[in-house]
């Protein structure tokens, strides 16, 4: 019951960059309207041999390999996707797989791009439950699998990647470093953002998204910053879904931490749904960003218009 922590960091992007311009012989679109609406410039897009797993093994393998663990030090292995395509076996036990992890307990997560939150804080749970001693967290999520490249309103959007982080249980007396989550959702307004047919086809009511995560999320955000005990200008960092530059610049300027470093991860890697927030962490940490100890917001909203926060310990 000593709490958790998050012992490393890794992500993985595809080689294949997609550029506005590209896009813009693709669908009636250009860079300009991309830009402006959305702040995307670029996006990773996986192969037809690059499935969901496969993102999201390269990225745990970078994970362990910066915690210094084996495959073997893993206990349960949560994995936060909706765009896997097969059923059974699950993308958890197909990671524990390519990794070698030899009896892990796996389980996939779908709360779309609110599932690396959602995903974390049951890790967290389980950790203090007594349930596991080492996690392996992953968000991966191949939405070039699900986009509907007709729709130039939905398709500049996507991008494809993976993101993982090891959670561990605190030493006694330790203070945990990941604090309790705030999360909750709007079933009724569900149908907001949708991954839904067959074939599965991302939809999503753009303006209804933008209202709802502008003006509900600010407070709830600083809800979680209460929840673990700090103020948000004590805040380090802030790594929100990376769904759309004008709603992260949005949501930071209402969080009131001017102090923060925000992420803007999407301006290069488009949403990749729940990969989105390890890899833009995971991407702050590699480049000196935010260091060992700094207080940062993990936020995550979208799919099913949930939500889910909370405050980690940079490792």
């Amino acid at each position: 019951m000593n709490g958790s922590r998050i012992a490393a960091v890794g992500h993985y992007q595809p080689a294949r960059v997609l550029t506005n311009h590209e896009l813009s012989t693709m669908v009636d679109t250009s860079d300009e309207w991309i830009t402006t609406r959305a702040g995307i410039r670029t996006r990773r897009i996986a192969g037809p041999e690059e499935p969901v797993d496969e993102l999201g093994a390269h990225a745990a393998a970078k994970a362990l390999a910066a915690a210094g663990l084996t495959p073997g030090d893993i206990d349960l292995i949560l994995v936060a996707t909706s765009t896997a395509i097969d059923r059974s076996p699950n993308m958890a036990a197909r990671i524990a797989a390519r990794l070698g992890v030899p009896s892990a307990a796996t389980l996939d997560i779908n709360v779309v791009c609110a599932g690396f939150t959602h995903t974390l804080a049951t890790a967290d749970h389980t950790v203090r439950a007594g349930g596991a001693q080492r996690v392996l967290v992953i968000g991966s999520d191949k939405m070039s699998d699900v986009a509907d490249w007709d729709d130039r309103s939905s398709c500049i959007l996507m991008g494809d990647g993976a993101g993982a982080v090891v959670v561990e249980a605190c030493a006694e007396g330790e203070e945990p470093g990941i604090s309790p989550v705030v999360w909750g959702s709007i079933p009724e307004m569900g149908d907001a953002v949708r991954i839904e047919g067959s074939p599965p086809r991302f939809k999503q009511q753009g303006q209804t998204v933008y209202r709802w995560a502008t003006t509900e999320l600010p407070p709830i955000a600083r809800r979680v910053c209460a929840r673990a005990g700090i103020e948000p200008s004590d805040l380090d960092g802030i790594v929100l879904h990376q769904a759309n530059l004008r709603i992260i610049e949005r949501l930071a300027e209402r969080f009131g931490a001017p102090n923060a470093v925000v992420a803007k991860d999407v301006v290069n890697s488009g949403n990749t749904s729940a990969a989105s927030i390890p890899v833009a962490l995971s991407k702050l940490v590699e480049q000196g960003e935010i260091g060992t100890g700094d207080r940062v917001l993990l936020f995550g909203f979208g799919g099913n218009l949930s939500y889910a926060g909370q405050v980690v310990r940079c490792p």
